[in-house]
């Protein structure tokens, strides 16, 4: 298995040569990726001798040695395919030359085997935050209005333009209005068995701690998902007089025309904007950091440079005694030995081999499976397929044990690195960990994503320079650097850390968030639709 946080040899001394240039992650391995921007043509010599038989693409696989058909292709000192073919050594290795390995088996994994290293605990780090009742703290202070089912969405954006320009002026210590638009609660099957998903991830983003516990709730009516059900009585402090929380519904015979649903919309959100104006940040440890962190847009050095940058700054938040939440069900699956031999206990061990086993018996019920995922900009990146991926991916997670699990929607009840069980898809997973209760998001990208959300800050990382130097005002940290010698692992990690500081603080925003661009929310729903 390849360790948590993987060191990159290079052929070369440094890009800026203008030098070939290959990353091999492990000793063992026989391919290793071509780095210079725009790859490498036929003929192309290496200082160690090995010359390129046809042009390999930056960031595509190259052959160290001579493979047999039917031999095993090794990154990260795992089999991610074997040859479909001869390849002689210097031949370009892709999704076309090589066939996938099986699916690891969920049976006779390690449990909790793996000692985490003993880095010590990190002191002497806070940031300002928004510390609310329930003991959870809040990077940004937000009015959040909440439905119950999608018909309201247009309604309810056009009160949150009104309430943005007539309303948020005079409250200056609120940061923003977000409406949680989505397409559940009408024509769905409420009572079946996973509807508890949508429910409790809807619920749990309510209760998002940058909301500072006052959304409000905005209902058509006649909808299956009622406010009751929703919000129980009493989870949200502001309540209407029936005690649930401060509740516009539509269809109510007061609301008489158009404008007298927006009037009611503005003045209920405007005793919450009162009450959220009166917050003010203090200095917090970063034990109150909930750090979500996600891959999109992935190429072949996201496990070289920014996914490992981002494993070394998720340890010193972890370490800080804060918590990390990492993700993607089939972004790990063929990792899955790695996550259970990291497990804390074997309780989580257990936990965590609950959610391989339900969304592969999810992906059976579609008729699809882990080869999905990959897309073809993946493999344009380098990526041949998800085994290769998914080596990438983990990295992500640090060093550290994996201290719980949590199943699709749940709310965080623990700190340290969390794993939350959700689909690949960046929306999902985003909108899942908003539920989690993260109040930060950190996301890496190869390829390029301009991906933001409106609930919490995005930092986003670049894993190559090229990336980094096209995509200036969309990302705020470059990995790259790492791949061309230029910065290490721990530079690059204590870099993110810092921003992660600045930007939980409110001293600095993030470029998503500067340029607003926000993703919609979009809902994990494995129940049908009626």
């Amino acid at each position: 298995m390849p360790s948590t946080t993987p060191g990159a040899s290079l052929a070369a001394a440094s890009a800026q040569t203008l030098a070939p240039l290959y990353i091999r992650i492990h000793d063992h391995d026989n391919v290793a990726i071509v780095a210079n921007d725009g790859g490498l043509p036929a003929g192309t010599s290496f200082p160690d001798g090995l010359t390129l038989v046809e042009h390999v693409p930056q960031g595509h696989k190259v052959a160290l040695k001579d493979l047999a058909e039917g031999e095993a292709v090794i990154r990260y000192n795992v089999v991610i395919g074997y040859a479909a073919k001869p390849l002689p050594r210097g031949s370009w290795v892709n999704e076309r030359v090589t066939t996938m390995p099986a699916p690891p088996g969920l049976d006779d994994l390690p449990i909790a085997t793996v000692l985490a290293p003993d880095l010590g605990p990190l002191e002497g780090y806070t940031f300002e935050g928004y510390r609310n009742v329930d003991g959870t703290v809040g990077t940004r202070n937000i009015l959040a209005i909440t439905s119950t089912v999608q018909c309201v969405s247009g309604v309810v954006d056009h009160a949150v333009r009104r309430i943005k320009a007539e309303l948020l002026p005079k409250y200056p210590h609120v940061d923003d209005v977000v409406s949680l638009e989505h397409t559940y609660g009408c024509g769905v099957a409420i009572d079946a068995p996973d509807a508890v998903i949508p429910i409790r991830t809807l619920s749990n983003i309510s209760l998002n701690p940058n909301f500072g516990g006052t959304a409000m709730v905005v209902s058509l009516g006649c909808e299956k998902l009622q406010p009751e059900r929703l919000l129980p009585a009493g989870v949200i402090p502001i309540a209407d007089e029936r005690g649930l929380p401060d509740l516009v519904t539509l269809q109510d015979e007061e609301n008489v025309g158009f404008e007298s649903m927006i009037d009611a919309i503005m003045r209920t959100a405007e005793k919450h904007l009162i009450k959220l104006d009166a917050r003010r940040r203090v200095s917090c440890p970063v034990s109150d950091l909930a750090v979500g962190v996600q891959c999109g847009g992935s190429d072949a050095f996201s496990g070289v440079t920014a996914n490992p940058a981002v494993g070394f700054a998720a340890d010193l938040i972890v370490r800080a005694g804060g918590t990390v939440i990492f993700s993607e069900n089939t972004e790990v699956r063929d990792g899955i030995g790695q996550l259970t031999a990291r497990a804390a206990t074997p309780e989580v061990a257990q936990a965590l081999i609950r959610e391989m086993d339900w969304y592969d018996r999810y992906l059976q019920r579609g008729s699809a499976d882990r080869s999905a995922n990959t897309t073809p900009g993946n493999k344009k990146g380098g990526l041949s397929n998800i085994v290769e991926k998914a080596m990438g991916s983990i990295v992500k997670s640090g060093s550290q044990p994996i201290a719980g699990v949590l199943s699709p929607g749940e709310k965080l009840t623990r700190k340290g690195l969390i794993f939350g069980a959700t689909p690949a898809s960046d929306f999902i997973c985003g909108t899942l960990q908003l539920a989690a209760g993260v109040n930060l998001h950190v996301f890496t990208t190869g390829r390029g994503t301009p991906y933001g959300l409106a609930e919490v800050p995005v930092i986003k990382v670049a894993t190559r320079n090229d990336l980094a130097r096209r995509w200036f005002d969309l990302m705020d940290v470059n990995a790259g650097r790492i791949a061309t010698g230029e910065a290490t692992i721990a530079d690059v990690g204590w870099e993110l850390f810092h921003t992660m500081l600045d930007v939980a603080s409110g001293r600095k925003k993030s470029c998503a968030e500067a340029l607003g661009l926000q993703n919609s929310l979009a809902l994990f729903n494995p129940t049908p639709v009626t």
